[in-house]
């Protein structure tokens, strides 16, 4: 992947002797039309499957563009739609003469509307809502059509204030009950107060959204919207990044993160988590989860949160960090479709809190080892100095000292990382060979192969994944798997991501440009496969033994995702299984088998059941009686699945000798990290599986061993 990246600069750099663009050159040409002509290049010379630019190309960026603006379909009218449907088939047309007049029609009128729905809302929140009506509100955006005029705007716009004042209602009636029940004199609101309390929050939130928000967007964030529905046509991992982002991207590429210690994304016109920084203060909490969606924010010294339902992502990012030290309240929508208060303290998250970990794995009087990989990490300045496969091997050896009979390598929830990592910590379980296939467009293939024959680990493995481990981790597991070396527990299949980015600074491909920085844009360069030569792409890894996970029945993964790139498949490498002495096929027929009754696997499958159940409920009752009463029966539900987190394996975790040294002179929280890794490793019945694996393979290994030797 190293030369790769460094072929591809090259052909960049000889590229841009001929073909860069020269500002000056188009003296009416201003930086968004630079931008477009800019882009449209490098996705049409560049991308590894660059797609014609056409009128059903034209068709289906008009329809994610304008969704992308109004998703909830509360600002533009029919009337709006008909108008920009005159350009419907006409965009692809446009951006080959880097006309930007569809953007500029509908932000135009968006501006407009954003001015005209300032009014409504304020309108609709100065009368009280009645809650004792019956009505719904529908979240379901895709089957509701444009308003026909301002009356029905309203209309809809009172239901959505509605719903979100509702939980506001029932933050301060349960606040005034707790009050009484501290203090008997104390004299309880009346349901008028009340009810204008939670108003007046309804539009504290609303207005920060308005005037702090949206007004803060300048035409260039606008257009950035706009240029990432262009880009993200290509596929769902191209995306552009406005000179703004880009200083956030690069912040984060420094090696902090300061918050909560969080990733999120947004969905409609949810935030919502996709990742826990290993060590941060979410993580830490075990409040947060993956797939939460956080609908307000309320800072220590506030008695109401802010609503961010609907916020950018960097704009309610703003409200969730703060200096360390500092408490924040979020309201988080589980899952499970409960809603909770969980208050986070802030801290500076290093990520070196998401480098390899190792424990020891005591059952039986016998040893085992998990190292546990949140994700693929490399340092392409120093090699040696910060590689996740040095960093393996080196707690591959702690644990060979501890007498460690079996390893366990844990790349669930890892989103992947760097491809030369993954060559290397294969390397680690095989003597040499292929790991990896890469292809670009144009060029035969590249195999990149294990050519150290030293093996750090030679007996029993078992890799645990689930939908979450994407990308390089799919390649280590696939790889693994081909050869024979390891068995692999865990979901269905994995995420299904197997393409390749790269982030190239716009600025390069301007000669004497004097309208700014114009940003940076990923974009999709390679597909790997593995050495069978089948892809990851859509498909994922299948485990080994397939077990139920939180995730079974969600959509989630590379399948789920807008325009993801095709699977394929290539020649296979030249390679060998494994020459072993462990029966595979034996060891994962008894896994099997003890899945098939596992009673803690069967209730974390009706838990997945009903969090889909939860997760397709649209419409929403109005009624306080009726909102109150399925907030308590989906509560009531849940407790049903108590047991889940309740449950309890046979097995003990310590740290390596190594670590015991680093806790005598730590000033981190080391120890504290790790007890609380402990804590829920006991608590994992996928671990506790891998673990019966490892003791089948080691047993079939001694018997094949010894008869070897008899023969």
């Amino acid at each position: 992947m190293k030369k790769n990246y460094k072929v591809l600069l090259l052909v960049l750099l000889l590229a841009f002797a001929s073909c860069s663009f020269t500002s000056k050159t188009f003296e009416d040409t201003d930086k968004d039309k630079l931008l477009i002509q800019v882009i449209t290049y490098v996705l049409q010379n560049w991308h590894y499957d660059p797609i014609k630019m056409n009128d059903s190309f034209s068709e289906e960026l008009f329809n994610d563009y304008i969704e992308r603006v109004d998703p909830g379909k509360r600002y533009f009218y029919k009337s709006d739609y008909k108008e920009f449907e005159k350009y419907k088939n006409e965009i692809d047309d446009q951006l080959k003469a880097f006309d930007i007049t569809f953007f500029n029609v509908v932000h135009e009128r968006m501006l407009e509307r954003i001015e005209e729905t300032k009014e409504i809302y304020k309108e609709v929140l100065s009368k009280p809502f009645d809650y004792s009506l019956e009505e719904v509100f529908d979240t379901d955006y895709d089957n509701i059509d444009f308003v026909n005029n301002k009356k029905e705007m309203k209309e809809r716009w009172r239901k959505q204030l509605k719903f979100s004042t509702l939980s506001n209602y029932d933050d301060v009636l349960q606040q005034e009950k707790q009050a009484k029940e501290k203090d008997v004199n104390y004299v309880v609101k009346t349901e008028a107060e009340i009810e204008k309390e939670a108003r007046e929050a309804a539009l504290r939130s609303i207005n920060i959204y308005f005037y702090d928000n949206l007004d803060d967007l300048t035409r260039e964030d606008w257009f950035a919207m706009y240029v990432n529905a262009i880009v993200e046509e290509f596929d769902p991992h191209t995306y552009y990044l406005a000179p703004r982002d880009k200083e956030g991207f690069d912040t984060q590429m420094s090696g902090k993160l300061e918050g909560i210690g969080a990733r999120l994304t947004k969905s409609m016109d949810y935030i919502k988590i996709v990742e826990l920084i290993s060590g941060g203060p979410a993580w830490r909490s075990q409040l947060l989860e993956v797939e939460d969606i956080i609908l307000k924010v309320k800072q220590e010294d506030e008695d109401v949160g802010i609503d961010i339902v609907g916020m950018r992502i960097s704009d309610a990012v703003k409200y969730i960090k703060g200096p360390k030290g500092t408490k924040v309240t979020l309201t988080i929508k589980k899952v499970d479709g409960t809603i909770e208060d969980i208050t986070i303290v802030r801290d500076v998250v290093e990520l070196g809190e998401t480098y390899a970990k190792a424990s020891v794995v005591e059952k039986d009087n016998k040893k085992y080892g998990i190292i546990n990989l949140p994700r693929f990490y490399v340092d392409f300045n120093d090699y040696n100095n910060l590689n996740a496969a040095i960093d393996v091997r080196k707690e591959i050896e702690r644990l060979k000292a501890e007498g460690m009979e079996g390893l366990i390598l844990d790349l669930r929830n890892n989103g992947g990382g760097s491809l030369p990592a993954v060559v290397d910590m294969a390397g680690l379980f095989i003597k040499e060979g292929p790991v990896v296939q890469v292809r670009s467009t144009g060029a035969p293939k590249e195999v990149l192969r294990d050519k150290d024959k030293s093996i750090a680990w030679d007996g029993p493995l078992v890799i645990l994944v689930n939908e979450l481990s994407a990308s390089a981790s799919e390649i280590m597991a696939a790889a693994m798997q081909d050869y024979k070396r390891a068995i692999v527990i865990g979901s269905k299949q994995t995420y299904g991501k197997g393409t390749v980015q790269n982030v190239y600074p716009l600025n390069n491909m301007v000669r004497n440009n004097a309208d700014g920085d114009l940003g940076a844009l990923a974009f999709t360069t390679q597909k790997y496969y593995r050495i069978n030569g089948g892809s990851v792409q859509l498909e994922g890894v299948k485990s080994d033994v397939q077990v139920p996970g939180r995730f079974s029945f969600i959509e989630v993964g590379e399948k789920e995702k807008e325009n993801p790139l095709p699977y394929d498949e290539i020649d296979p490498a030249e390679y060998k299984t494994w020459d072993n002495y462990f029966d595979y096929d034996n060891a994962i027929s008894k896994s099997k088998a003890r899945m098939s009754n596992n009673n803690q696997l069967k209730l974390i499958e009706e838990n997945a059941r009903w969090v889909k159940n939860q997760i397709d409920e649209t419409e929403f009752s109005l009624n306080y009686k009726a909102y109150k009463q399925q907030i308590e029966l989906n509560d009531e539900e849940a407790k049903r699945f108590d047991g889940i987190s309740n449950y309890k394996t046979n097995l003990t975790f310590l740290p390596t000798d190594f670590e015991k040294q680093l806790f005598a002179s730590d000033t981190t929280n080391l120890q504290e990290k790790r007890e609380r890794w402990y804590k829920s490793l006991s608590k994992d019945v996928y671990v506790e599986e891998a673990v019966n694996v490892l003791e089948d393979l080691k047993t079939a290994y001694s018997i094949k061993k010894v008869a070897k030797v008899k023969d």
